[in-house]
């Protein structure tokens, strides 16, 4: 008996097990495989901007009114947010279907305590930690199984989440004027 091209999820689209398996099989074989991903910032106005990434339309980013912009869009900080709870819902969707555990419903939800006093370098700039000193991570999962594995399988996503890991530990960070 061959196996189906997608694994069902419940209610969550399916996903290609094949497609799966061989990412997973072509991550075994490469293991210091390293893509380097790219998107180009465009400022289109007060603090509006575009986000172009690969040929996809363009992310825009704002900030709300409290922050003088226009209220358009996320602003970086909850963008930054919606990518971690992003990558941990793909990871989790991901590792069940490996495991054979079906999901009927995933949501994830974040908050992140965040000083905005120093104004971006233009305000309050005495020592205080830049960027989110906290983030709560909360994961509303209804699967086929009993709560512990969904509890480790939360905790194994986010040991390898890639956006995880970006907000856990120091990123080597380059910034050069061209």
């Amino acid at each position: 008996m061959s196996e189906p091209a997608t694994a069902l999820t419940g209610c969550l689209a399916p996903i290609d097990k094949g497609g799966l398996d061989a990412l997973i099989e072509n991550g075994k074989k490469n293991p210091k495989a390293v893509k380097t991903l790219k998107c180009k910032t465009v400022a289109e106005g007060r603090f509006r901007h575009a986000n172009y990434i690969r040929d996809l339309d363009p992310y825009i980013v704002d900030e709300p009114p409290g922050l003088l912009g226009d209220d358009t869009a996320p602003n970086p900080s909850e963008a930054s947010l919606a990518a971690l709870g992003s990558c941990i819902a793909v990871g989790l969707h991901a590792n069940a279907v490996h495991r054979g555990i079906t999901i009927n419903s995933l949501e994830v939800e974040l908050e992140g305590d965040l000083n905005i006093t120093a104004v971006w370098g233009t305000g309050d700039v005495s020592e205080k930690p830049v960027g989110f000193t906290d983030v709560r991570i909360n994961v509303h999962m209804d699967a086929d199984a009993p709560q512990e594995t969904i509890d480790e399988l939360i905790a194994h996503v986010c040991q390898w989440s890639p956006v995880f890991n970006t907000f856990s530990r120091p990123v080597n960070m380059v910034a050069a004027s061209l």
